[in-house]
């Protein structure tokens, strides 16, 4: 945050930010606090802002007439060329009450191509009073040439210790800010959605217990697991899912390389360790990989149900 307030109190602005890494390291706090420190009326010093004027607030409830927020309809789904052409109308409109007019585009790498390539005419044709702020899990799934345009940021995950003691500074128990900061990786963002959502938490205890099953269960459980896991009235349980069980598996993978990195799912820690001794490394590794490569062909529409069968029955029976 320093480099972008001094960009802020030096005037010296750029015209779009890309804040790069991780889902739930923070990225939209951050391009909302930077939004913030832009049109902020009342700044404690130059570059911050006070988050009490009507500026930060609207700002900060994602409401402010001179900020508009583009993302795709659902997790997981396209952002569409429509909702940037959008954007380029607004943008053409003077700021109302602010210095400047912010667009806030988040996870463009859920992006249509054709919304990619307009976003790219955007940028080369923006008013100086405009200013486009970027988030995406990693520079290399833009194009390059919208990256060019960009003030990239990369952001990394804070150490264990310090998410655990963020989450015990705003009221959570220590045992369960331990853990939450575990099963974040470090990801404050995604810590404190942790602390505040119960659902999730019960959704992925759900998960690692149907996780257990599965590597017990028949070709015919598997199929029917697969079957109910597709027709989930949630369209985004599959990707999550896949997403609990990529965490568990990457710890099986640490475990059976004996490796010193902490564990993820440190609440299921002895079964991870007693699943990592009944597997080879090249075993522990393939599921990761296919995992990470599920998740990809799901984003491109691959048929649902049968990429569930293939994975489900690939993982080792034990």
């Amino acid at each position: 945050m320093d480099m972008l307030s001094r960009h802020v109190a030096n005037g010296e602005a750029r015209h779009a930010y890309l804040f790069c890494g991780p889902a739930g390291l923070g990225r939209r706090s951050l391009a909302l606090a930077f939004a913030q420190a832009l049109n902020c009326t009342n700044p404690p010093a130059p570059g911050q802002f006070c988050g009490e004027c009507r500026d930060c607030k609207q700002t900060a409830a994602m409401q402010h007439p001179d900020m508009t927020v583009i993302q795709a309809e659902a997790e997981g789904g396209t952002l569409k060329v429509d909702q940037v052409r959008a954007v380029q109308h607004a943008l053409a409109l003077k700021p109302y009450q602010s210095k400047y007019r912010v667009a806030l585009f988040l996870n463009f790498q859920d992006a249509h191509p054709s919304a990619a390539n307009a976003l790219l005419k955007t940028l080369e044709e923006a008013p100086s009073y405009a200013i486009l702020l970027l988030t995406a899990d990693t520079p290399e799934a833009l194009l390059p040439t919208i990256v060019s345009r960009c003030e990239v940021l990369r952001l990394r995950p804070l150490k264990i210790e310090d998410v655990e003691r963020m989450l015990e500074s705003r009221g959570v128990d220590s045992g369960q800010a331990r853990l939450l900061a575990h099963i974040s990786a470090g990801r404050p963002g995604y810590a404190q959605r942790l602390a505040v959502d119960e659902k999730l938490l019960e959704a992925r205890a759900e998960r690692l217990t149907d996780l257990q099953t599965l590597l017990k269960s028949t070709r015919v459980k598997k199929f029917a697991y697969a079957e109910k896991l597709t027709k989930d009235k949630n369209k985004d349980a599959m990707r999550q899912a896949i997403l609990f069980w990529l965490s568990y598996w990457r710890d099986v993978f640490l475990c059976t390389a004996k490796a010193k990195t902490p564990i993820t799912n440190v609440d299921h820690a002895d079964e991870i360790e007693s699943l990592a001794a009944r597997l080879t490394l090249a075993s522990a590794r393939r599921v990761v990989a296919d995992l990470e490569l599920a998740l990809e062909r799901l984003e491109r529409n691959v048929n649902p149900r049968l990429l569930a069968e293939v994975l489900l029955l690939d993982w080792p029976k034990v």
